[in-house]
């Protein structure tokens, strides 16, 4: 029984699961736009919107300490080399959303994939 297990599995290990996540959310962030499938966006999704909120909420913040803290929040749960994806969240994707009051994020439906019909998706940021 998997009672109060969040999260998709997405056919991987725990470990694969953890890096897939974490190379999906720097990539949308560095890019802005990704073309994936639909299990994966569902997955990230959430996780991206929490960090942009983070990210907002610490630009407000007159603490410098709170700041900091919330940078290496969002390092530490992107994992290593992540340093230019955090800096290119707090100092230009957090300033544009700071009015919005959420869904940072965009799915647009592309139909299904050559290959094997899987469902592709593109998520992207919201730019107004």
């Amino acid at each position: 029984m998997r009672h109060q297990v969040a999260g998709y599995k997405l056919n991987r290990t725990k470990s694969a699961r953890i890096a897939l996540r974490r190379n999906l959310i720097k990539q949308l962030f560095l890019h802005e736009r990704i073309r994936t499938t639909s299990a994966k966006a569902a997955a990230i999704r959430n996780e991206a919107e929490k960090m942009i909120t983070i990210a907002r909420n610490a630009n407000k913040a007159a603490n410098d300490a709170q700041k900091v803290a919330a940078r290496r929040l969002v390092a530490s749960r992107l994992g290593n080399n992540s340093n230019e994806v955090v800096k290119k969240l707090f100092d230009e994707i957090a300033p544009r959303m700071a009015e919005r009051p959420g869904g940072y994020t965009r799915v647009l439906k592309l139909g299904p994939r050559y290959g094997d019909k899987a469902e592709m998706v593109l998520l992207e940021l919201v730019e107004e």
